[in-house]
């Protein structure tokens, strides 16, 4: 086994592989970029070395500064971690020249599966099925709408060297090819270095659903079951579960049989992962591409086999042979993980960058009938970058079934609390809990079907509305109290204030208080109706108020704001105030401020990069015509007119950086 080893990777993904070695002990090296001094995988590592500047393109892609890191630290092979320099060719191969290990698979295998071009007919010619398409390079865009026409849309556009979701666009007509391919060219460019595009047909129904394969240097490969992971957003996964809802036996063994019978084609000699599209009418199956590298959503494969797969990893670089053979493979349990993300579900899930203020994940181990898992490459006090792929953690939860594994999921939501950046917690949790995915009825249009309009919230629940508006009665009583008693201005022995309104939303709910202290407990009375016995061991300064309300576990994070509390239960957002039925009735009677007409300017949705400026001054620009491009955290985001109008003046240019609601174009 190797005695030292590099992770040229970043985020949770260095810190998942640095807590393997550890249990090994195996030493580790971490490089870091600018974006990265200081965090949690530098502070977890044996040793880091700073490789420049915060763009990947400067530092975690630049084979010279990790191949330089390796010789200086004595390190003897290389983990890549997913993304960056994980399935490139030439840089296994470069290592292999130069006598250091490379923790994935070999290089013939990575540049025969890496291309999705050939991977296709690589499939095809080992049996696999494969989906209609063309799989010659497409010159430009006037050939890529050719194609599509007689491909029948709708169609996919991919770029070839992609992965993670990037460069992706599903076309439905030639005006979205023209606009789709010049883009999946771009996005593969800035993210792969590399800007082949192909076109295949896009499956309607579809459901995405990948084989884990696991093979060694000595010809052996076994097949660890498969990933559901259909529930995704611009073709970035969101949330990923094992086994399928979908599958029987049969059909996995046909999937995993397959997979198998593609990685033997190619010597494929470590973790990698077969990915299908999967109808969910007759459960046919196609393949898509394999991806020859450690997948981000692993951990739910781990937490229904048993197997480490980076430890795995491991063993087949150093040589060893495979010691699990295909029927030691089971499936234990179920398992769910989902993808937090620094973004805005409320905005069009738009980047969210800045301080983490707060960070307080819930907690590992058992919860309720199950287990949590938390992979994550933060803390609090982190910033979060325009530079970098938007997710800050992993949430795993694992059951004895599908609805176990979801129940514990919901419940350690209602424990994350995330302040100093959006996050999509609740768009999770409202999906947790939503009547279709609960089914199992789901496709890759789930999102897209199920919020057309995008994400609003969820509305309360009757028993959702008591647990938020006796969550704020009770913690602002007892500030109240506890801020009285301080300043003397109330003897501790004086009765604390009984009667508030609880302004939650559009609803005011007078409440009557009666507050223990000393063991936690409160007696609330909502509208005259029936109290509601509340026990809890919260402390002032937690953001979460975790106990019991009437004898049944609730959960509800708050957050402190000028006018009183922002709750978070499950996929609800609310503010509440609360005050004294005077105060309650002044603000019922002031006047709504009207809000101010944005139609005749384009304003940047998030912090960013200016990618391009399409329009000029004096052009008359139509409403839903595109303005502009913006990039941020690996995406490029296109901006469109909300009305028709000419261009008035343009205050960005290309390659500007630009602050989130920053006015970039103003029409006439």
């Amino acid at each position: 086994m190797f005695k030292k080893i590099l992770i040229a990777n970043r985020g949770e993904i260095a810190v998942r592989v640095i807590k393997t070695c550890r249990r090994m002990g195996v030493k580790t090296v971490v490089v870091y970029s600018d974006a990265d001094a200081g965090s949690m995988a530098v502070e977890m590592a044996d040793e880091a070395v700073h490789i420049g500047p915060s763009p990947a393109a400067e530092s975690y892609l630049v084979a010279d500064k990790i191949i330089a890191a390796v010789k200086a630290t004595g390190a003897e092979a290389i983990h890549p971690g997913f993304g960056f320099l994980s399935e490139n060719p030439g840089f296994a191969k470069r290592l292999e020249e130069e006598g250091i290990g490379w923790i994935g698979p070999n290089a013939h295998s990575i540049d025969a599966m890496g291309d999705k071009i050939s991977s296709k007919k690589l499939a095809a010619e080992a049996g696999v099925s494969t989906v209609p398409g063309h799989m010659g390079l497409i010159e430009d865009t006037a050939e890529a709408v050719k194609i599509s026409r007689e491909i029948g849309y709708p169609v996919m556009i991919k770029a070839s060297a992609g992965g993670g979701g990037k460069g992706i666009r599903v076309a439905y007509n030639d005006k979205d090819v023209q606009e789709g391919f010049p883009a999946v060219k771009a996005e593969a460019k800035n993210s792969f270095g590399d800007d082949r595009v192909f076109i295949e047909k896009f499956i309607l129904e579809p459901r995405h659903i990948e084989i884990q394969v696991l093979g060694d240097k000595h010809g052996n490969c076994i097949y660890l079951n498969e990933r559901e992971c259909s529930i995704q957003r611009r073709n970035q996964k969101v949330i990923e579960e094992a086994p399928s809802p979908l599958l029987d036996p049969e059909t996995r063994k046909k999937m995993g049989e397959q997979a198998v019978a593609l990685a033997k084609a190619v010597n494929y000699d470590s973790a990698g992962t077969v990915e299908f599209v999967v109808s969910g009418k007759d459960k046919g199956f196609y393949f898509l591409e394999m991806n020859t590298r450690l997948q981000v959503e692993h951990p739910v494969t781990e937490m229904i086999t048993g197997v480490d797969l980076v430890e795995q990893m491991l063993r087949v670089a150093a040589g060893e042979k495979l010691k699990l053979k295909q029927s030691d493979i089971g499936i234990n349990g179920w398992a769910v993980e989902s993808r937090v993300y620094a973004e805005d579900p409320y905005r069009n899930f738009l980047p969210s960058i800045g301080r983490l203020k707060r960070f307080h994940p819930p907690g590992e181990g058992k919860l309720g009938k199950g287990e949590v898992r938390m992979d994550s490459g933060v803390r609090e006090g982190d910033e979060i970058s325009m530079f970098y792929d938007p997710m800050i953690a992993k949430l795993i939860t694992h059951g004895k079934d599908r609805n176990t594994a979801l129940d514990v999921h919901g419940e350690a939501l209602d424990r994350f609390h995330i302040e100093g950046i959006q996050d999509n917690i609740p768009f999770i949790a409202a999906v947790m809990d939503e009547k279709r995915f609960r089914s199992g009825n789901i496709t890759t249009a789930y999102i897209k079907d199920e919020f057309p309009d995008g994400f609003d919230g969820v509305p309360p629940t009757k028993t959702q509305e008591t647990q938020l508006i006796c969550t704020a009665a009770y913690v602002h009583g007892f500030l109240s109290r506890r801020a009285a008693m301080t300043s003397g201005r109330m003897s501790p022995l004086a009765k604390a204030r009984r009667d508030w309104v609880v302004v939650l939303g559009d609803g005011q709910h007078p409440v009557t208080l009666d507050l223990d202290e000393d063991d936690g407990a409160a007696e609330i009375t909502i509208n005259g109706g029936k109290p509601h016995k509340l026990e809890t061991g919260w402390t002032p300064g937690q953001h979460l108020l975790e106990g019991t309300l009437d004898g049944k576990p609730f959960a509800v994070k708050f957050a402190d704001r000028t006018e009183g509390y922002v709750l978070r239960h499950r996929g609800v957002t609310m503010r509440a105030l609360v005050c004294t039925p005077q105060i309650a009735d002044f603000h019922a009677r002031l006047p709504e401020k009207p809000k101010p007409d944005t139609s005749k300017l384009i304003i940047s949705p998030m912090p960013g990069l200016v990618v391009s400026i399409d329009v000029a001054l004096g052009q008359e620009v139509q409403e839903g015509e595109a303005v502009c491009v913006v990039e941020a955290m690996k995406m490029q985001n296109i901006i469109r007119a909300e009305a028709t109008g000419t261009v008035k003046s343009i205050n960005v240019s290309a390659g500007d950086s630009v602050a989130a609601d920053e006015i970039m174009v103003e029409f006439a």
